[in-house]
């Protein structure tokens, strides 16, 4: 009986329902003759607006679009609700934003600020992938889609220069990411004494971009496998960039052969 006095009662007239926009009963003080005023009657909001320059700047370089054309799509297209490029930008903008994981989805969905950056309306537009669909296609991608995706990710650094520099300085770093689970790959690493992954990080030194991600087990060599995935095999110097392995980032040149070429 306590419980339907309860709902009696926040039903009844008498009690103002929870979504009501009352306007406050007192003014607040300006600051520098400026006028401050409060409402509580602005709809929908997001704490990541951020997300819609993210936007901008991946439509400049169409990263999503580029990397779901190398990754197959076995379904059906009149049962697709959600592209892969749909699902990569998700993704990205979610990760990028400081939502590693993919439970996170649940809610972001329907973030207002993520469906604009997808480019769907705030409230009439569909919600954006759930989480169900976000692991599915994590797992889905073959090993040689992932080295495609990796030298995709190459392609779209170069295409950022304007024109080709003379030459490039490449930051490589083996980078520690802690695993908390029984994901493939996550392996024991004696030396960080943490089950994780030991992916490589390259960037552009003079710049910051990054170059590319290279994901490997977490028992990895420090330094192995730079020498095979850093850059594309075509330059003869590529073995060069897995010198002098060691746990601190690594500056190597990358020079073209002959002129002002970049490759």
């Amino acid at each position: 009986m306590g419980v339907e006095t309860i709902q009696r009662r926040s039903n009844s007239s008498a009690t103002p329902a929870m979504t009501d926009n009352s306007p406050l009963i007192f003014s607040l003080p300006a600051v520098s003759r400026k006028k401050v005023t409060a409402a509580f009657d602005g709809g929908r909001l997001s704490s990541d607006s951020g997300v819609i320059l993210l936007s901008l700047a991946e439509r400049r370089r169409a990263i999503a679009r580029t990397l779901a054309a190398l990754i197959d799509d076995p379904r059906d297209p009149a049962h697709i609700t959600h592209t892969i490029e749909d699902v990569l930008k998700a993704r990205t903008f979610a990760i990028a934003c400081g939502y590693p994981d993919g439970n996170d989805f649940n809610f972001l969905r329907t973030d207002p600020a993520f469906k604009l950056a997808c480019g769907r309306l705030p409230d009439t537009g569909a919600d954006l992938c759930s989480q169900a669909t976000v692991s599915r296609w994590e797992n889905a991608p073959t090993l040689k889609e992932i080295v495609r995706l990796t030298y995709a990710l190459i392609d779209i650094w170069c295409a950022s220069y304007p024109k080709h520099p003379a030459s490039v300085v490449l930051d490589i770093d083996d980078t520690l990411d802690v695993v908390h689970g029984r994901q493939k790959l996550a392996e024991w690493n004696a030396h960080y004494d943490e089950r994780c992954f030991l992916p490589i990080h390259i960037y552009d030194t003079a710049t910051g971009r990054p170059v590319a991600m290279i994901l490997r087990p977490g028992k990895t060599a420090i330094g192995q496998g730079s020498s095979r995935l850093a850059a594309p095999p075509r330059p003869p110097h590529a073995s060069a960039l897995a010198q002098h392995a060691h746990h601190h980032p690594r500056r190597q040149p990358l020079r073209p052969r002959g002129g002002d070429e970049l490759v």
